[in-house]
């Protein structure tokens, strides 16, 4: 294995070292990107809120992904979500909870909105870059494979749903493959909103914001989602995600 292998090889295994919670990967650890993470995001007393390296580098996704949008997204968009949750939280009774625990608590409560929007937007993220991955894409594999089929009927269809759900998602939004009770759903979200408030376990997501594509794709979001589901998607996440919360 040569030295930038075998180093991109530990940083996806430190990332995916973490808080496993509510059947999902909570993702921190180490990454080889151009980026600190601790120069991005200020130092939180609350170790759940900290931005968390990425688990591959900047240039890893191209050129399905430049490392130009990645910069943005990540540095930019991830990193102020992760500053305005901290500073939001300062001083009051979610200082001291969990990232998660915050979610919960302050999903749809009035004066709460700021609060939730931001925190929620510092997971979805962190799962994002959890479900991609460089020469990912393809076909799942294993008990993951055979749950598609069991609810879609064939990979095909389920792909072509996926596509359709996230392409057709109205606004900023995510797009998910999620298991309700025992099924496979596919949803989509609006703005900061995640399976996490509505009792689902989500096993990956799409990022449909236009911060996500914009640089690359301009208008052509189906190609965006069309390359991630092709080239990148991480279905080894979705498969542990999916084993953990069938125990």
């Amino acid at each position: 294995m040569s030295k930038q292998k075998n180093n991109n090889f530990l940083s996806r295994r430190t990332f995916i070292k973490g808080a496993i919670s509510g059947g999902t990967i909570m993702a921190l650890g180490s990454r080889s990107g151009s980026h600190s993470a601790s120069k991005l995001s200020p130092r939180s007393q609350n170790s759940s809120i900290e931005l968390p390296p990425l688990p591959f580098s900047e240039e890893a996704l191209e050129p399905y992904i430049s490392s130009k949008t990645l910069s943005f997204h990540y540095g930019k968009h991830h990193a102020g979500y992760v500053n305005k949750t901290i500073s939001a939280i300062k001083e009051t009774e979610y200082a001291a909870q969990s990232l998660i625990e915050i979610i919960k608590k302050t999903t749809k409560i009035p004066g709460k909105s700021g609060i939730f929007n931001n925190a929620a937007q510092v997971w979805n993220h962190t799962f994002y870059w959890m479900s991609l991955k460089p020469k990912g894409g393809g076909t799942p594999s294993g008990k993951l494979a055979q749950k598609i089929k069991e609810n879609f009927g064939d990979f095909s269809v389920f792909k072509d749903k996926l596509i359709e759900a996230a392409a057709g998602q109205f606004g900023s939004g995510w797009a998910w493959l999620i298991l309700e009770n025992t099924e496979l759903k596919i949803i989509t979200t609006t703005n900061a909103d995640t399976p996490l408030v509505h009792s689902q376990t989500p096993l990956l997501t799409i990022d449909v914001w236009e911060h996500a594509y914009y640089l690359d794709y301009q208008n052509r979001r189906k190609d965006y989602i069309q390359a991630i589901l092709d080239h990148l998607i991480n279905w080894e996440f979705a498969e542990k995600n999916f084993l953990k919360a069938a125990m």
